[in-house]
């Protein structure tokens, strides 16, 4: 969802960096995967195609946060209006 983002913290050696992957439109999300020593972060599209990727080494990431989008209320959760007769 537009707004997701990924921050990820990495041991760049004598001191830190941070890299941030961010949703930049209304159906897109971030997927974080994990493999063979290799974190990767990407922005995919609703059909699945990728628009940018972050690769890691996963022996220097310190830190990965998921920063999810603020969802609103939805339509179901409201509650009732009662008015005064």
């Amino acid at each position: 969802m537009k707004g997701d983002r990924v921050e990820i913290v990495i041991d760049a050696g004598d001191s830190t960096r941070t890299y941030e992957v961010v949703a930049t439109r209304a159906g897109r999300r971030v997927d974080v995967t994990h493999r063979r020593g290799v974190v990767e972060v990407t922005e995919v599209t609703r059909g699945g195609t990728t628009v940018r990727t972050a690769r890691f080494m996963a022996a220097r990431v310190l830190a990965l946060v998921e920063h999810p989008a603020p969802r609103g209320a939805r339509s179901g959760d409201e509650k009732p209006r009662v008015s005064a007769a």
